[in-house]
């Protein structure tokens, strides 16, 4: 292998890496943070308040990538694209919810579809950031 390749395969591992990381963090932040708001007693229905859940849900999410991004040494402006990403699936989503043509679920599968690549699009937006160096 040259020295080229090995350099190009190492970026897209640091890459994919970290890509890894935001979807664990994601997860871990949305069972954390769940698990305190079902302590408080805080309870919200996919069922009776799909717009509600999905915000908290996302928001959740958002706060386990954001602490890790900020722990592995990320700006802000890549933090909050990241966290964006969690958002920006409802966009088109709610009004399919509200005119009937989606329920909860539906609106709850279609967001987590979508979620996965516009993350992965937010990386690539700053492929530098994310596979040009180990934070």
């Amino acid at each position: 292998m040259t020295t080229t390749s090995t350099r190009t395969g190492r970026r897209w591992g640091r890459f994919a890496l970290h890509y890894v990381e935001m979807v664990i963090a994601m997860f871990a932040g949305m069972f954390a943070l769940d698990l305190l708001e079902s302590a408080a007693g805080l309870s919200l229905s996919y069922g009776r308040e799909p717009e509600l859940a999905y915000l908290v849900m996302a928001f959740n999410m958002s706060v386990g990538m954001a602490v890790w991004m900020r722990i592995r040494g990320h700006g802000w402006a890549a933090t909050s694209e990241m966290c964006a990403a969690m958002f920006v699936p409802v966009v088109p989503l709610f009004p399919l919810l509200w005119l009937g043509v989606i329920d909860g679920g539906g609106l709850m599968m279609a967001a987590h579809v979508a979620m996965f690549p516009l993350m992965l699009a937010a990386m690539v937006r700053r492929l530098d950031e994310y596979a040009g160096c180990a934070h």
